[in-house]
């Protein structure tokens, strides 16, 4: 899709929302994991969506796949780079260069319950982001990233504590 064809999208989703303000909250997609072999498991979602992942073989998996934690980062990285596109695309910023990094630090002592003071997920996240364009000045690209780093919804779903709820279901 045409960076103004982005930009008029993005346009008409805001206008949407300012006038029918009430349609702006929605479930969003499911994603319905499913164990294969191993540790290897398959997420699906709608539009025949398919994902796997897999561990490395230091925990029992195969390294088929990446692992869920390399998911995270990913989405991370994948959603920053999509929302600093959309607001280029707005502001009428050409990009010739946008590369998003994001990496992690883990205790692999919480992941395998070893110790219960230490944190299962990642002790931080750490994002690098290559952004260049020849129509924009420094301000104004580290602005535009700085925009996009504020709505991206992953990146806030990790930063803020998100309402977790688990509902077991023992059998069909």
């Amino acid at each position: 899709m045409a960076q103004s064809e982005i930009a008029q999208a993005i346009s008409r989703s805001r206008q949407y929302l300012r006038d029918s303000p009430e349609k702006a909250r929605s479930r969003d997609s499911m994603a319905t994991a499913v164990l294969e072999d191993g540790l290897r498991v398959r997420i699906d979602g709608p539009r025949g969506w398919s994902l796997v992942t897999d561990m490395a073989p230091g925990v029992g998996g195969r390294g088929s796949a990446p692992p869920p934690g390399w998911m995270l980062r990913a989405a991370s990285a994948a959603c920053l780079a999509s929302l600093i596109a959309m607001r280029a695309a707005e502001t009428g910023v050409t990009l010739s260069l946008l590369e998003v990094e994001v990496d992690s630090e883990s205790d692999d002592r919480g992941l395998l319950g070893l110790d219960d003071d230490v944190p299962a997920g990642p002790l931080g996240l750490r994002t690098v982001v290559r952004v260049a364009a020849e129509d924009a000045d420094e301000a104004t690209l580290q602005a535009m990233v700085r925009w996009a780093d504020e709505h991206s919804p992953v990146d806030d779903a990790v930063r803020r504590a998100v309402p977790v709820e688990l509902a077991i279901v023992v059998g069909r």
